[in-house]
């Protein structure tokens, strides 16, 4: 007999078909976060794209916190904070309540720029979208609020980029 896997009663074989599937559709995905910040690649990379986003989400954020946000190093993001301040996309200061702690937050143009990135992407998918059936729309509302919460991940707001973390 076939064991269950941590999701409830599906074997390894559903486990697979479900690996594969999400699999077959972070690629899809990635593709639209890749061709959504194109036009916005001189300025920004992906990394940083996504400091932007969380930033757009959490507002005012301790570059530790940040860091932890990203899974990434504080030093890392230390570096992304400053390229992304160079270009006038956040501003970094002091906290007033903590002097060894920098906060960051978005400038109008890092707002914008996800934005504008964000409109780009949810064009496309909006495409793709309207080629489905609205079963197989409900389908999918229900599969990626479940697959989101199982990651972790905050649930969307009533609209992105604000409400959700983006994912590039």
């Amino acid at each position: 007999m076939k064991q269950p896997f941590a999701g409830g009663g599906a074997d390894a074989d559903d486990l697979d078909a479900v690996i594969s599937a999400v699999l077959t559709g972070s690629r899809l995905l990635v593709a639209v976060a890749a061709r959504s910040l194109a036009a916005a690649q001189d300025r920004v990379t992906l990394p940083q794209f996504r400091m932007l986003v969380v930033l757009s989400m959490h507002g005012e954020t301790k570059l530790v916190t940040m860091a932890e946000l990203l899974a990434v190093n504080s030093s890392t993001a230390m570096r992304m904070a400053d390229r992304l301040a160079a270009a006038g996309l956040v501003t970094r200061e002091v906290n007033p309540h903590n002097r060894r702690e920098s906060l960051m937050r978005l400038t109008a143009g890092g707002r914008q720029l996800v934005e504008e990135v964000t409109a780009r992407r949810r064009e496309e998918i909006a495409a793709i979208v309207s080629r489905m059936t609205p079963e197989q729309s409900r389908a999918l509302i229900s599969a990626m609020n479940a697959f989101t919460e199982a990651g972790g991940e905050s649930p969307p707001g009533p609209r992105y980029p604000l409400g959700w973390p983006d994912a590039p």
